[in-house]
């Protein structure tokens, strides 16, 4: 009875802890359904886990520069569809396309990047 009793314990508690490996990242505070695009230069582009970033110099409707943050894949996705962490620098123009943040936030999660060479890559 015993032995039952601590091999269920141990199922459980490894149960317990293996539940945050299956948790991931909510896309729910972006409009993934109105796909939105914004172009301009790059300031900075993050290569990281769990997923990198490129933040954005766009201007607004009044000629404002706005710093936009542009949530990428994981480094995996984006690595098997060509990237890598030279693919845009700093004074690069690129557009990006995705869904904005609900929150109206210049922020968006991206799933089309026009580099500046012209060619569009997943992101």
């Amino acid at each position: 009875m015993k032995l039952r009793l601590m091999s269920l314990t141990i199922a459980v508690a490894l149960l317990a802890a293996s539940n945050p490996v299956f948790a991931h990242h909510s896309t729910a505070m972006y409009n993934m359904a109105n796909p939105t695009t914004v172009t301009g230069v790059v300031k900075r582009f993050e290569w990281t886990n769990p997923h990198a970033y490129i933040y954005l110099e766009v201007k607004d409707e009044q000629g404002k520069t706005v710093e936009w943050a542009i949530e990428m894949m994981s480094l995996n996705h984006l690595k098997s569809y060509g990237w890598s962490h030279t693919t845009v620098k700093p004074g690069d123009m690129i557009s990006c396309t995705g869904g904005a943040a609900k929150s109206g936030d210049p922020a968006m999660l991206s799933s089309l990047i026009k580099l500046a060479d012209g060619r569009m890559i997943k992101s």
